[in-house]
Parts: structure tokens; C-alpha cells; sequence
């Protein structure tokens, strides 16, 4: 009798396994959403709408991309971490959302780890710290100098309070030994005017966001927080290089869908999207907006989501940031 009862059940534990099979061999058969955590227009909105309608090429059914704002990302993930875990509903994972928010708020409404099966990071972004163009300083080093001179007086501009800008350069004060003032801005377009109108000395953002002030000039960069250096600004030293060995400020959005997702479909559309992600029209486009491409595998970008958790939380901590 027992015997019986374990024969049914490897059976039923066969028939369901080749039914998920075919499930995924079918996917997808419907439109697919891809929700974003930002306005329309903005990079990572940019981003969803390149690699969309490429899906959609190659796979004959609708992607639409959703957007989702507000409340750091929070609404978006939110929503997505909810939705039925079948492969049509999938979120541009920002590190904002997945690597900041988790340290920075005691009660989220979605788990970047749990409620989630990650399945590549798409792109990269590193961080670059910036001075006018008339600024005194010439390197991180002179920064540093004039810094400790003037006996915590100086101060530096962000995006906003807790972001990747203002969490950089906390983390950068730390490792420097400095105390800056903190004047945060709604976004990055009024910290550049007050950066180059010489209202704020320095600040940290995305190089996406700089690099056409330095380029034309309006901007001096002091130095980027990769450990390689940039292929958009060669000349400018790394951080690192400057006396701050492995110090690392990453942006970075990626594409996860929500946990329990099928293995298979996780893998059919990581494989598709790497594909897409080295395409010459998709990497020219992403060249142009100053991204870094990655399509790592799906075991990489779970484990570099962890890492990039812990490093932030402890920024957070150590700092004393506290969400608005």
C-alpha cells in the first residue's frame, strides 16, 4: 500500500515537472510587462524601451513597459513583487531600489532578495566626483587638503537623501577622514547649476549625468569611482588610484522577475536579453548614454545584488542617513 501511494506521488511529481516544461517551452505566448521604478524619459525608462521592443522581435508578443514611480523606487518593486511569478510581469532592478532601499528604511514592503529571482544585470553606471571648472582643487588629493583646511565648512550637493550621490560621498568622507556639510537637491539638473555656478564645491553623480559638462568644460572631474577606468573619460584617474585602493561607487539596473518564477522561463529570457544586450545597434545606443553593458548570469547578479546590500547598509549605518 505504501508502495502504491509513493508510485502515485513520483508520478504526480513527473507529470507536474513536464508540465512546467512545456509551460516555459511556450513562453511566452502573451504580452509581457516591464515595470520601471522611474518616469518616462529617465535613463532606466531609456533602458526598458531599448530592450523591449527587441523581445518583442524576437519573440513575437507585446512588451510594454510600465512605469511606476515614487517613493524611491518603492511603489514599482512593490507591485512587481506581487504579481504571479509566470514570466509576464518582470522589473528593471535599479540599485537604488535593491541595494540602497534595503538598508535605508526598517520596514520595506518587498524583500530584493527573497521576493525575487534575479536574472541579469544589464548595465553599469559608476559614480564620478565633480568641481567646477574654476575650482581650486585639481585631484581628489587637493580636495582632501583643502577639506581638512577648512575645518568641516565645506560642503557637497547630492540628488537627494539617500541616494547613490550622497551615500558615495559619505562613504568617500569616511575613508578620507573629512566631515562635509550636506545640501541635498531634487535631482541632478540644480546640483550642476550650483556646482558650476560655484554655490557648492563638489559633489558625486552618475557619469551618465556629468559627462557632457565635462566634456564642454563646465565641469572638472576629480576622479570615478571604478576600479578600472572609464572608456568615456580615459584620462580621468580612478578613486582608487588616488590613494583609496578598491573604493567602488556602482549604479547599475538589471532585470529580475518576481521569486518562484520557473527556472526554465528565468532562463530563456536571460539568454534572450544577453543576446540582445550585445547586439551593434544595442551597444551603440548604450554607448551613447554612457552605459556599461554587464549580462551576467543569473547566479552572478544574485550574488553581486548581496554584496552591494551589505555595502550599503554598512554606508548607512556608519553615516547615520535617514530616508526623508
Amino acid at each position: 500500500m505504501a508502495r502504491s501511494a509513493y508510485a502515485r506521488l513520483a508520478i504526480c511529481v513527473a507529470l507536474s515537472a513536464l508540465a512546467t516544461i512545456a509551460w516555459a517551452q511556450e513562453y511566452p505566448s502573451k504580452t509581457i510587462r516591464i515595470i520601471v521604478v522611474f518616469t518616462p524619459g529617465t535613463t532606466t525608462d531609456i533602458l526598458a524601451r531599448l530592450i523591449g521592443p527587441k523581445l518583442t522581435e524576437a519573440w513575437g508578443q507585446p512588451v510594454v513597459v510600465d512605469n511606476r514611480p515614487g517613493a524611491a523606487g518603492i511603489i514599482g518593486a512593490t507591485l512587481a513583487s506581487k504579481a504571479p511569478p509566470d514570466g509576464y510581469t518582470l522589473l528593471v532592478s535599479t540599485s537604488s531600489a535593491f541595494a540602497i532601499n534595503p538598508g535605508l528604511y526598517e520596514k520595506l514592503s518587498y524583500d530584493a532578495i527573497e521576493d525575487f529571482a534575479p536574472i541579469t544585470n544589464m548595465v553599469m553606471t559608476p559614480q564620478v566626483m565633480v568641481v567646477s571648472a574654476s575650482f581650486a582643487a585639481k585631484s581628489v588629493g587637493e580636495l582632501v587638503a583643502l577639506a581638512k583646511a577648512q575645518s568641516g565648512k565645506m560642503n557637497y550637493a547630492s540628488i537627494g537623501i539617500g541616494s547613490t550621490s550622497q551615500l558615495t560621498m559619505e562613504m568617500f568622507s569616511s575613508n578620507a577622514g573629512i566631515k562635509l556639510g550636506h545640501v541635498a537637491y531634487k535631482g541632478s539638473p540644480p546640483a550642476h547649476t550650483d556646482i558650476i555656478g560655484g554655490q557648492i564645491p563638489v559633489m558625486f553623480d552618475g557619469e551618465p549625468a556629468v559627462l557632457p559638462f565635462i566634456k564642454s568644460g563646465k565641469l572638472r572631474g576629480l576622479g570615478i569611482a571604478s576600479i578600472p577606468r572609464s572608456r568615456f573619460l580615459p584620462q580621468l584617474p580612478t578613486i582608487a588610484e588616488q590613494g583609496y585602493p578598491n573604493f567602488e561607487a556602482i549604479g547599475w539596473s538589471g532585470l529580475v522577475a518576481p521569486a518562484k518564477t520557473p527556472p526554465q522561463i528565468l532562463d530563456k529570457i536571460h539568454a534572450e536579453v544577453v543576446r540582445i544586450l550585445q547586439t551593434p545597434d544595442v551597444q551603440e545606443r548604450l554607448t551613447s548614454l554612457a552605459f556599461t553593458p554587464v549580462g551576467n548570469s543569473r547566479d552572478e547578479y544574485a550574488a553581486y545584488i548581496k554584496s552591494e546590500i551589505a555595502k550599503w547598509s554598512k554606508v548607512i549605518k556608519d553615516s547615520g542617513v535617514k530616508p526623508e
